[in-house]
């Protein structure tokens, strides 16, 4: 296939990342330098079994200990230091990053893909300042000077090849900074290899290409479009096209266009065996997804429920969906619709992991009635979930909760104390 990049949209992103940023945000804190200190934020560190969140450099390359491990993998070793995570700390910080970038770039030309991850569309900025390599190096030099903060920038033609280039090449250069244009699509990204290297490729997806015979994005390129769109559906265009460095997503909307869904994780805090308990959590959590939807009037028709094992179980555990007749963001009806097929396919292993997600989205504009429920009670339903929607944003989220969470078992009223899933 040949493609005339001419024709494209001519676009200039930066996806800008700062290196280690929650570790460096907690280095700068004690005074120490981000790039030289031995520093791990944990989850809790009164737990030997919590999460790493984030590591310095130094750690990573002395010690190597890296997001995700756990606190006992850590060594007993005078130079490191471990810090409980301060998330409304690193949230903060993150806001007046975001407020540095839109002093080079309106706020309608950043979008913040994530804490430490932002892309800005600089198009129309060269006369003010510079050209593109130029400007990153002046919110590289910025960002340090105000913060104290490393980042790495890549350059590309859109969302997807700035992204790539940012984690392909640009955190491997001395300066951090790195530029990919369409002439790099057959010698650089051609190159990736394994798959997962790819933003967007997970180990599923992964996996499945594998099947296909598909190694690197050149086979990927190479691979006939419709046998793709046949296996992956709408995903198998977007891989495609991707593979050949195009990507028409704009600053601030979906990367996904039209795949929104809603949904919430949790790693559960000690083992789950009992039905009861784990249905508590379950029925917390479709409130908190159904209050998601709700938030931006939204309601969905598929209910997935995954539900991982504990690591001496036989199984990983399982996950599977279900698609009711009609659209809704009422918490009873995805949590019966969860329990469904918890019943059908739990085999009573211990349960560390719980995730719902709410997907085939659409507006929730009109409930669709049902002829055969004489009390038309839906609707009714429907707008009480509104209702405990704003008491819980006027009054706090543990305003008004549901009777299991004060039961064995129930963790949303300690989650709701919580940032980001952590200690403030």
């Amino acid at each position: 296939m040949d493609i005339d990049y001419d024709s494209l949209p001519k676009r200039t992103i930066l996806c800008i990342d700062m290196k280690s940023f929650y570790a460096s945000c907690a280095a700068i804190a004690l005074g120490e330098d981000p790039l030289t200190s031995h520093l791990a934020v944990v989850g809790d560190t009164a737990r030997e079994g919590s999460v790493i969140l984030a590591a310095t450099p130094a750690l990573k390359r002395d010690f190597g200990i890296k997001t995700g491990n756990r606190l006992f993998e850590v060594p007993k070793d005078s130079k490191i230091k471990l810090v409980n995570a301060s998330m409304a700390t690193y949230l903060s910080i993150s806001v007046q990053v975001t407020a540095l970038f839109q002093q080079y770039v309106p706020p309608e030309a950043i979008h913040t893909y994530s804490v430490d991850e932002s892309f800005l569309d600089i198009c129309g900025t060269e006369k003010i300042w510079g050209n593109d390599r130029e400007l990153a190096l002046k919110i590289r030099d910025d960002l340090f000077k105000r913060f104290g903060l490393s980042c790495a920038i890549g350059i590309g033609p859109n969302m997807l090849m700035s992204k790539v280039c940012l984690d392909i090449e640009a955190k491997n250069q001395p300066s951090g900074i790195a530029k990919w244009t369409y002439a790099d699509v057959k010698t650089k990204l051609w190159q990736i290899s394994p798959l997962q290297k790819m933003w967007g490729i997970g180990s599923k997806i992964e996996a499945r290409l594998h099947r296909l015979g598909i190694f690197s994005i050149g086979h990927l390129a190479n691979y006939r479009l419709d046998k793709l769109e046949k296996v992956f559906g709408v995903m198998g265009n977007q891989l495609y096209y991707h593979a050949w460095g195009i990507d028409f997503s704009e600053v601030g909307a979906p990367i996904l266009n039209g795949q929104i869904s809603y949904g919430k994780s949790q790693i559960l805090m000690r083992d789950y065996t009992d039905k009861l308990e784990i249905k508590r959590v379950i029925l917390e959590m479709c409130e908190e997804v159904a209050a998601r939807a709700r938030r931006e009037n939204k309601a969905g028709q598929t209910i997935s429920l995954g539900i991982g094992y504990s690591k001496v179980a036989r199984e990983r555990g399982f996950h599977r969906q279900l698609t009711v007749v009609e659209p809704t963001n009422i918490t009873m009806e995805l949590y019966e619709a969860c329990l469904k097929i918890f019943d059908k396919h739990y085999n009573g292993s211990i349960v560390r992991q719980v995730s719902i997600s709410l997907a085939n989205i659409c507006g929730d504009d009109v409930i669709q009635l049902n002829l055969f429920d004489q009390d038309q009670l839906r609707p009714k339903k429907r707008d009480l979930g509104y209702v405990m929607d704003a008491i819980r944003k006027k009054h706090g989220p543990n305003a008004v909760l549901r009777a299991v969470s004060y039961a064995n078992g129930g963790t949303a009223r300690h989650r709701n104390t919580l940032v980001g899933g952590h200690k403030q």
